[in-house]
């Protein structure tokens, strides 16, 4: 059978194949094992490609059935053959479009791990409502790709939902998948806490940097921290954490705030704190290399009119469209059940050409 054409030569298959045959090999390395933190780098690196090898594998294999059936076909006409090679055509292309993503997740830190934080808007219970409703989303997508999620600060509102909420996804990919979701989302809905059944609209802002191990050089100085401690918040009961373990960490020359309260340990926490806001300097730094107009921080404009990378419109009638890559859908119960697939892929496209067209200006 003939080869897999396009995606042998993006994926670099033989490449990564030797590279998993090097890390099998320094896994039965006396020593190997001891160095934990070492180990646990080679092994995310190791998930890395086996993912992407079994994505090419898997698309040679049905390849290869599909030819094989369309050959039987032609010569024997053969009516089951026919079903059958449908079928098999419907699961490549949903394999191909899938392999298609990880082709288009090409940046440097695209593979990492995520921070989520999600901040209310101006409007008191509706926006904090809708902040809820957004980390519900983003949470029940995560869970969808068997992602871990881990609270490390919440901030309840007054009424009802969040004030703001900082999440650490461990996934394979989870950062250069979730990036689409940065920015201001706009909701517009009956709002089920006016009595008079009026019509709304709030706003909440999402932001996703990637979560940066020693291997990235990021600078950060003492002297351009302000460090805070403070009481956690928690559950109550046997959960309440009486100590003064929460951190906030400012970093001065950028006026970015990480706040982290998971850990019970003060130290544990600030070594958390540090890492988000590590994340956080490298999409600030990647921003300006992108020549944008504004720091990442700032870049999240005001959280209102006029802002929104995204509307999510429950009245009068439903559809959620992104206003950066033109993408929607009618169905925005299930968007806001966590089906954000087709948002990032379009996003993933959209930014490929964006860059394409900077590169010939």
């Amino acid at each position: 059978m003939t080869s897999l054409p396009v995606y042998g030569g993006r994926f670099d298959v033989e490449k990564k194949k030797h590279r998993l045959k090097e890390i099998l090999e320094m896994e039965s390395m006396e020593g190997f094992w001891t160095d934990t933190e070492n180990a646990s780098k080679i092994q995310k690196e190791k998930s890395i490609l086996e993912d992407v090898v079994s994505t090419y594998d898997g698309l040679q294999i049905l390849y290869d059935d599909f030819e094989t059936l369309v050959e039987f076909v032609e010569e024997e006409e053969d009516e089951d053959s026919a079903m059958e090679s449908l079928e098999i055509y419907e699961n490549f292309l949903d394999s191909f479009h899938e392999a298609e993503k990880k082709v288009l997740l090409s940046e440097e830190l695209d593979s990492n791990n995520a921070i989520i934080t999600i901040n209310a808007g101006a409007g008191g219970t509706e926006s904090c409502d809708w902040a809820s409703m957004l980390q519900r989303m983003l949470s029940r997508w995560c869970e969808s790709k068997k992602f871990s999620i881990k609270i490390l600060d919440f901030q309840a509102g007054d009424g009802a939902g969040l004030k703001s909420c900082t999440m650490a996804v461990e996934g394979n990919y989870a950062y250069g998948l979730l990036k689409s979701e940065t920015g201001v989302h706009r909701l517009v809905r009956i709002s089920p806490f006016d009595s008079n059944a009026r019509r709304h609209t709030s706003f909440a802002s999402v932001f996703i940097s990637p979560e940066v191990d020693d291997d990235i050089d990021i600078e950060v100085l003492d002297k351009d921290l302000k460090i805070d401690v403070f009481r956690s918040g928690g559950a109550g009961g046997q959960s309440v954490n009486t100590t003064d373990s929460a951190v906030r960490m400012t970093h001065m020359p950028t006026g970015i705030v990480v706040n982290c309260q998971n850990e019970r340990s003060q130290l544990q926490n600030k070594i958390q704190a540090m890492k988000i806001l590590k994340g956080r300097l490298y999409e600030l730094e990647l921003e300006k290399k992108k020549a944008e107009a504004q720091e990442v921080e700032s870049s999240k404009k005001e959280i209102g009119w006029g802002s929104q990378i995204r509307s999510y419109v429950l009245h009068p009638y439903k559809m959620v469209k992104d206003h950066r890559t033109q993408f929607e859908v009618g169905a925005a119960e299930k968007v806001l059940d966590g089906d954000l697939d087709g948002f990032m892929d379009s996003f993933l496209r959209w930014s490929i050409e964006g860059t394409k067209e900077e590169s010939t200006q």
